[in-house]
């Protein structure tokens, strides 16, 4: 394991952690744009919930490898979800948020 992964994927699992933290404590910055896309409340915990996991399962990959490229790739779908979402709303200018949360996990799975 490589010091480039470890780096990657303790920031992919920061990242999702802090996303996820801002799902549950309804951020104003995160659920402005979730409400304006047209996701409906009862998703948000779940939503945030994901990313959680995802953030769990990036740092325990760093002791079972699987674990992680399992949690990486559900990321990486998950906010390949979250793209789409904003395209579908027509928020282009919201495009990068999703994909700075994305690129270190999937960076981290190139590595690995």
């Amino acid at each position: 394991m490589s010091t480039a992964h470890i780096v990657l994927t303790l920031l992919g699992a920061a990242l999702a952690a802090f996303s996820a933290g801002s799902v549950f404590l309804r951020a104003q910055w995160v659920v402005q744009p979730l409400t304006e896309y047209g996701v409906p409340r009862s998703w948000w915990p779940w939503l945030g919930a994901a990313k959680a996991a995802g953030a769990a399962g990036l740092l325990a990959g760093l002791f079972v490898p699987v674990v992680g490229v399992l949690a990486g790739v559900g990321l990486v779908l998950y906010f390949t979800g979250a793209v789409v979402t904003v395209v579908r709303a027509r928020s282009y200018a919201h495009i990068p948020f999703p994909l700075v949360y994305a690129a270190p996990v999937a960076a981290s799975l190139v590595v690995l």
